[in-house]
């Protein structure tokens, strides 16, 4: 997957657009004390460059180089600074504990290493920490078949369901957990309709 990600990330253009996605927008709002934001798969940067901006102190991976290439570049370019490395979760190494939000927009595995995947990451939020998540419910496929630019993995076994995200996420208390229509204006790969899952949760 890494090589399908550094195709789509070295075009000059920035896929997913330079502005932040709105729900993550308007949750990240919604925090009054600002700290350590992880943002996983975080792509080209877009929601990382945000939250620096608004003043967290910012960490970000994906599996692609180019990814960070074009992240770096937007974090200059908005004269912010990124932690953000090059790497698979398998081999990620924060501290336990060490972040006060987790931000999970657009981050879809494969359905055998989900939930490990989930259960990893949320080992380095703190208690009391806010996990952010959009992504595609199972019945985006509906909306694939009608538009093909609204994007997202077209396989239903890398689409979200809400049951799904209850049991990859026990440890958390559920202040949002929704499956909703919405419009997506996000570059070129994120155009129409989508059915997303929002979830924003306290960890316990």
């Amino acid at each position: 997957m890494s090589e399908f990600w550094d195709n789509r990330y070295s075009e000059s253009t920035y896929a997913y657009g330079v502005e932040p996605n709105v729900f993550f927008k308007e949750a990240l709002a919604a925090i009054e004390v600002k700290g350590t934001v992880l943002l996983a798969a975080e792509g080209e940067g877009r929601n990382a460059v945000y939250a620096a901006k608004q003043g967290w102190k910012v960490k970000a991976f994906d599996q692609s180089e180019e990814a960070k290439n074009k992240a770096l570049s937007l974090a200059t370019q908005q004269e912010v600074v990124l932690d953000y490395i090059v790497s698979d979760i398998e081999l990620l190494s924060y501290e336990r504990e060490s972040m006060d939000a987790l931000v999970l927009i657009y981050a879809h595995f494969p359905k055998e290493v989900r939930r490990a995947y989930h259960q990893k990451l949320s080992q380095y939020l703190k208690v009391g920490g806010l996990l952010i998540m959009e992504a595609f419910e199972k019945k985006h496929l509906e909306k694939q078949r009608v538009n093909t630019k609204v994007g997202g993995p077209n396989q239903i076994d890398m689409l979200y369901s809400l049951e799904e995200l209850r049991e990859d996420f026990l440890g958390f208390d559920f202040l949002l957990l929704e499956e909703t229509d919405t419009l997506l204006n996000e570059g070129i790969y994120h155009q129409g309709e989508a059915r997303v899952v929002r979830l924003i949760a306290k960890k316990k």
